[in-house]
């Protein structure tokens, strides 16, 4: 391929933008496609960044997610009201990164596109809507709805990151999205208000009397906002939660007496689903395209970094001609594994959270009830276990060493020992 021909990305989102980005870092020309004609400009939606990710956003320029996002590096877990356990998160190195910060989605979106207006390298259009896709030896055309009429483009490669609801993609591409989607649903609230000693610590509620049989989610924001997250019943009508006042007396069991604003509220389903396939010739799907996951653990939009990240150096080793197609087999075997590990993750979360039969509910019970006393027990306690990026050790690019062998997953809130396909902690160079 010459390098004069574009890299296609599809989709403006936050992993559509890092994926132009780190590809314009390694001096392949983008064209970026969206089918907006403009961002979002509120609504949390996606706002736990983890900090390999923030290390990611920065050296494409986009460092005012962490300068701006409120940190935090305690996970506290509550069941009705008695504290359970807090995790602290571990630094393994010398990051200078916290775990994790929050900042809305629409904030970062925005960041990441001021950095990418200002990349020669990067062609946006917008108003494009990709309704199709054909490939060929030499590359793909993507085949956009406009207002204009109907528009083709060309490109080597693509990375796809049109979102979860571009089924007709997978579709077309000839990928299953097998999984299961959950009944319950789940309110979202952002509100501004002022709640002392809640500023720097994600709290998770188990069976609270201001949501009794049921989970709520707690993060901080910047601006003192706070993200909340009420598991509601199947038949919820948000529309008439609001006109009865059922809203402000839920928010109110939370915040007290104290003033408050909504900024944004939502209602949304969890899924669970992983793509057959995440590279399928010359299109690599990233992102909710190629994985759909619950949010708790945080691990939908920071693994969908990650792929942005592996799919970029990959394709610009072969647009170069340094690698062949074998390399981009790799982001398969990659991160269909990393998707697989995420959804098998949040997947044991969910059943956790939303037990599937009566003998499933009352082992939930029972756990909670031992785990107020006994520490033995609170290990069995799921209120979502934190992203930390894959570890490669099964990749076809790794070369396994018998002397540093991978220990397996580690305990809740713990990093691995560093062995080949394991992420190297950060170090202080002088």
């Amino acid at each position: 391929m010459a390098e004069e021909t574009p890299i296609l990305v599809l989709g403006a989102g936050p992993v559509g933008l890092t994926a132009a980005l780190l590809l314009a870092r390694r001096g392949l020309p983008v064209v970026l496609l969206e089918a907006r004609t403009s961002r979002a400009v509120t609504g949390s939606r996606a706002i736990c960044q983890q900090r390999d990710v923030l290390d990611v956003w920065e050296s494409l320029g986009a460092g005012a997610v962490a300068e701006e996002g409120v940190t935090w590096g305690t996970a506290r877990t509550f069941y009705r009201d008695s504290e359970l356990f807090s995790v602290r998160l571990a630094d393994a190195g010398a990051s200078p990164f916290p775990p994790f910060v929050n900042l809305s989605q629409a904030r970062t979106e925005e960041i990441l596109g001021a950095c990418v207006a200002a990349e020669p390298l990067i062609e946006v259009r917008r108003g494009h809507e990709v309704v199709g896709l054909d490939q060929d030896a030499a590359g793909v055309v993507a085949r956009c709805r406009t207002a204009r009429g109907a528009v083709s483009v060309r490109g080597g490669y693509a990375v796809a990151c049109l979102g979860a609801r571009a089924g007709w993609a997978r579709q077309a591409l000839g990928v299953a999205f097998d999984g299961r989607s959950f009944a319950d649903r789940f309110l979202i609230c952002d509100i501004r208000a002022d709640l002392p000693g809640w500023e720097r610590e994600r709290r998770f509620y188990f069976d609270p009397e201001w949501n009794p049989g049921r989970q709520v989610l707690i993060h901080p924001c910047p601006g003192s906002v706070y993200r909340i997250d009420w598991q509601v019943p199947p038949d919820f009508d948000l529309a008439r939660e609001e006109a009865s006042g059922g809203l402000d007396r839920r928010i109110r069991m939370i915040v007290g007496d104290r003033g408050y604003e909504v900024v944004w509220r939502s209602v949304y389903r969890f899924h669970t689903r992983v793509a057959s396939r995440m590279r399928v010739g010359r299109v690599l799907l990233a992102g909710d395209l190629a994985h759909l996951v619950a949010p708790f653990g945080a691990r939908g939009l920071n693994s969908g970094v990650h792929d942005a990240e592996n799919a970029a150096w990959k394709l610009a080793f072969v647009a170069r001609g340094w690698a062949g197609e074998g390399l981009l087999e790799s982001y398969q075997a990659e991160r269909s594994a990393a998707a697989a590990e995420n959804a098998e993750v949040t997947g044991r979360t969910m059943r956790f959270l939303v037990p599937q039969d009566e003998a499933g509910r009352r082992w939930r019970e029972a756990v909670l009830r031992r785990a107020v006393a006994d520490p033995a027990a609170r290990a069995l306690v799921d209120s979502g276990r934190l992203f930390e990026p894959f570890w490669y050790v099964d990749s076809p690019l790794t070369t396994p060493d018998p002397g540093r062998p991978f220990g397996g997953r580690p305990e809740r809130g713990a990093v691995p020992a560093p062995c080949p396909g394991v992420l190297v902690p950060d170090a202080v160079v002088e």
